[in-house]
């Protein structure tokens, strides 16, 4: 398989939620139905990949633009809202006329559970309306797309004859107002037509997190007011301004819209962590790989979290009753760290550090391996874990393991499994990752390594996982072997002088 093949088929894999929406046309698309509406009702609210926010800890992105752009116009906000800046919601009021079925009223109900997938989906849209003609009737409003030329299908008749309704299909003047479109819609008929409207953002508890790129960056108090409108929980969009700090792992932001407060609350399998968004590092895009490591762990054995953030390997980890030293350099994930482990009850169970990584390898690992490996027997063996997440740098921090022992290894010990993390922009990530590793430990991981693709961070920049245990000849330094010592010469005494002058 080559290159390509396999980058693709790794995205596939681990990045389903990137939605892509190809192109299409309907049967209906030669009529005054616009095929967008197919597109509407696909990836509606419920369906995982879409814009609109279903869960925290999420990330979304907007479908791709339709391209019958006539009938994406009929049932898009006004065109007068292109190039808008500053949200005007009353500027999107707009009419379009549906299709509706006159219906007594005590039968309504019984027949929408028959109509389901044939009546209108919009969000904020009553899909029963009061007849102006009739109080004893209501108008059901159904789905253009599914009712073509206001003609209705077999089934549906079918099931009109079981009610005795008559099939007869009127036309409805329906207004359209800001409330009735999508985030999608919306962002799609401001921006400059022509310009890719393609953006994604990650739900940290109340905020919104973006990365707009530069053609956007005009519309971008807009943009995060949208955001807030159209999903509720969302009080506060922020929008990254810088790359992320290797030292620290944060970033600079900007906040385009909602309140200002980034300290806020997330919930991550189960556990829920408190955070400042500005000063830490936390992605919800990390969440399935956070639980992966801590479900490889069992009860009783030993977790070293080199950069541990905020806590969330360590403090599931300490939950699973694991042994766990949890190292920051960053102040503020320190504490932060601390913070989470009275939250979720592991106070006394996670010995958390404020150091360098290097440093924290180098002290308490090696002090800690030094006195818990060679204690072990074939009855009571122990699993030690040392997870690396610093994907910028992990890789470069390998060669602290060279000789980090001294002595022989324990023939009954289990060598220490480390979890490393990179990024890799070559054509065969894993491959990238494994030479990059062995580099720094100075031998080949063959047959001795696995990778794992984590996510796709961007084009063509995967982050991998690889795991190995230390092999013995690079965790452990061997004394040299004692050299002979010649025999010590016995000091000369006065006795041996005199008896030495006597002779002679």
């Amino acid at each position: 398989m080559n290159n390509f093949s396999s980058r693709t088929l790794w995205r596939f894999g681990y990045s389903a939620r990137l939605l892509n929406t190809n192109h299409f046309r309907t049967a209906a698309s030669s009529t005054s139905f616009p095929a967008v509406w197919m597109l509407l009702a696909q990836y509606s609210g419920r369906t995982p990949g879409s814009f609109v926010v279903v869960q925290r800890n999420s990330f979304f992105t907007m479908p791709e633009t339709v391209e019958d752009k006539a009938d994406l116009e009929l049932y898009s906000p006004p065109p007068k809202v292109r190039g808008m800046t500053q949200l005007n919601r009353e500027a999107f009021k707009r009419t379009v006329v549906v299709p509706v079925l006159k219906v007594k009223k005590e039968i309504i109900g019984t027949l929408l559970k028959s109509l389901k997938h044939t009546v209108l989906q919009r969000p904020g849209l009553k899909r029963v309306i009061e007849d102006p003609e009739d109080e004893n009737s209501r108008l059901l409003i159904l789905d253009p797309h599914k009712i073509p030329e206001f003609s209705l299908g077999e089934s549906e008749q079918e099931v009109l004859k079981q009610f005795n309704i008559p099939p007869a299909v009127r036309k409805y003047d329906l207004e359209l107002t800001y409330d009735n479109f999508k985030s999608e819609e919306i962002l799609r008929a401001v921006l400059p037509e022509g310009q890719d409207v393609t953006s994604g953002f990650s739900r940290v508890g109340h905020i919104a997190h973006l990365n707009l790129r530069d053609h956007q960056l005009p519309y971008r108090h807009l943009i995060g007011q949208v955001i807030i409108d159209k999903n509720p929980g969302v009080t506060c969009v922020v929008n990254k301004t810088s790359i992320i700090d290797s030292t620290y792992r944060n970033f600079q932001m900007e906040v385009l819209a909602g309140e200002s407060n980034l300290v806020t609350k997330v919930k991550e399998n189960n556990i829920a962590y408190e955070l400042d968004f500005s000063k830490v590092y936390w992605n919800p895009r990390l969440s399935t790989e956070h639980g992966r490591i801590v479900e490889l762990l069992k009860p009783g054995d030993v977790l070293f979290d080199v950069f541990a953030g905020v806590g969330p390997f360590a403090i599931p980890a300490a939950k699973k009753k694991c042994s766990v030293f949890a190292n920051d350099l960053n102040p503020e994930s320190y504490n932060w760290l601390l913070h989470n482990c009275k939250l979720n009850k592991v106070y006394n169970k996670i010995k958390a550090f404020n150091m360098d990584g290097r440093d924290f390898l180098l002290g308490p690992v090696r002090e800690e391996l030094s006195k818990e490996l060679p204690l072990q027997t074939e009855e009571q063996k122990t699993s030690f874990h040392i997870v690396m997440n610093l994907p910028a740098l992990a890789l470069e921090f390998l060669d602290v393991f060279r000789h980090l022992l001294v002595g022989e290894p324990c023939s009954t010990a289990v060598l220490p499994t480390v979890h490393c993390y990179g990024f890799s922009k070559h054509g065969d990530p894993a491959k990238d990752i494994q030479e990059r590793a062995e580099a720094s430990l100075g031998t080949s991981l063959d047959g001795r390594c696995s990778t794992y693709l984590v996510r796709n961070v961007a084009p063509n920049k995967e982050m991998m996982c690889i795991s190995f245990q230390i092999p013995a000849d690079v965790l452990y330094k061997r004394p040299c072997p004692a050299e002979e010592k010649p025999a010590s010469k016995r000091l000369r005494t006065s006795k041996d002088f005199s008896e030495e002058t006597l002779l002679s």
